[in-house]
């Protein structure tokens, strides 16, 4: 068996004290809200970056999403490997820095008239080899920075980072764009993830213990977070659920701009709008995940938070024109809902149950599972709704995600008020 790391010295404020007065957390919550704000911008640039500037057609721009999202699929497993093997905070700085320097390439390469649409294919894919590691390292070294009561509170807080770069990062991506060019625009993301590497390099947390560890074959090694998974059957419902949910969430995210488009008749800037408000639902509830989590207990509102935004979900296909946008809004913020306060659940879970030597391979094989269907998922909803129409796809996919939710409530959770501590 291998022997559990050591606990870091400085490894957060009291359990009573607020959060953000730990100076780690506080760094690493900063640098979050930095880099996540420049991943929202650039989610913006790349597109009009590829269609304005390059004059890529329809399919090479959604060449760009699938080359965003193609490495978890490849490239999660070793990611696991790596993040177990290697100090986890310094992985991180790595990843940001090398990620800074590709986007702060595109200026540069645009200045001398160099830029094609290959070269941003390159810095897409590569980013998105670099974001794969970042991820796993990052939903690894939190425990070593929080103390495990505080866990559901700092992931809370994380998470309300990503619904707040989401709120305001496509609309200040847009402006950018509009005063200095899309090229341009990407060294405001450059500087976003450098500024987060730096924010890294100043966390003060104690070297882990060196482990002594049986050599094992690489395929073996490269699958022990799939074999713990399995032999957790909490940890199986809950990826079950969430791979489901993925699937159809991102099914439907393939068609909703064009179905607010054609079928809702809402002009542009009242589509970028309903995006932007739908992530309130999810700033509102992680505001008071900590107090939800005390009061449904941490079990229990895994599947309540599946299970009870449903029939908002079902808004989104019954949307009509004019004032009836405001109910696929709505439908959007429930969603938002339910994916912070599960999001916040299930990973505080994985964190606490896993042992920490092998947290970055469980972490992996989430992600490999449950990001890699997700171009599967956009490929499917727009199959269905180029062969059944939009409101119908839209159907289904509302009703699909809805049932991951069957995986969570036919679940040993279901019985149970809080997660086991270990």
């Amino acid at each position: 068996m291998t022997q559990q790391v050591a606990r870091p010295v400085e490894a957060g404020p009291p359990a009573r004290s607020s959060l953000l007065r730990s100076r780690n957390f506080g760094l690493l919550l900063a640098g979050q809200t930095v880099s996540e704000l420049g991943t929202r911008i650039s989610g913006v640039a790349v597109p009009l970056l590829a269609a304005g500037t390059l004059d890529a057609g329809v399919f090479q721009v959604s060449l760009l999403t699938a080359l965003a999202w193609l490495p978890y699929l490849l490239f999660s497993l070793p990611a696991g490997i790596l993040a177990d093997r290697v100090d986890q905070r310094r992985l991180m700085v790595a990843c940001d820095l090398g990620r800074a320097a590709l986007l702060l390439s595109v200026p540069v390469v645009a200045l001398v008239d160099r830029l094609t649409l290959g070269f941003l294919y390159a810095v897409v894919g590569l980013s998105g080899m670099l974001t794969v590691l970042f991820t796993v390292a990052h939903r690894s070294v939190l425990p070593r920075l929080v103390p495990s009561a505080r866990l559901v509170d700092a992931n809370a807080k994380l998470t309300v980072t990503h619904d707040s770069a989401e709120l305001v990062g496509p609309t200040v991506g847009g402006v950018l764009v509009g005063l200095v060019g899309a090229a341009r625009t990407f060294v405001v993301t450059g500087l976003a993830f450098a500024v987060s590497g730096v924010t890294l390099l100043l966390i003060r947390d104690a070297p882990t213990a060196p482990e002594s560890r049986d050599r094992v074959p690489l395929r073996v090694e490269m699958t022990e977070g799939l074999g713990f998974i399995r032999r957790q059957p909490i940890l199986r419902s809950i990826l079950a659920c969430t791979t489901v949910s993925n699937f159809f969430v991102m099914a439907s995210a393939s068609i909703e701009v064009v179905f607010l488009l054609q079928e809702l008749h809402a002009p542009p800037a009242l589509v970028g709008s309903v995006f932007s408000v739908s992530a309130v639902g999810g700033l509102v509830v992680g505001a008071l995940a900590d107090r939800l989590t005390a009061w449904l207990g941490s079990a229990r509102l895994v599947w309540v938070a599946m299970a009870a935004p449903g029939p908002l979900y079902l808004l989104m296909p019954l949307a009509q024109p004019g004032w009836g946008v405001l109910l696929y809004g709505v439908g959007l913020a429930a969603f938002s809902a339910n994916a912070v306060l599960y999001n916040v659940a299930t990973l505080t879970y994985r964190q606490r149950i896993t042992p920490p030597a092998l947290l970055g391979r469980v972490n992996a094989a989430f992600l490999w599972i449950c990001f890699g269907v997700i171009p599967l998922g956009a490929l499917a909803g727009g199959t269905l709704a180029s062969q059944l129409g939009l409101r119908p796809a839209l159907w289904i996919c509302v009703l699909g995600t809805w049932s991951a939710a069957l995986f969570v409530v036919c679940s040993p959770l279901r019985r149970m008020r809080d997660m086991p501590a270990t």
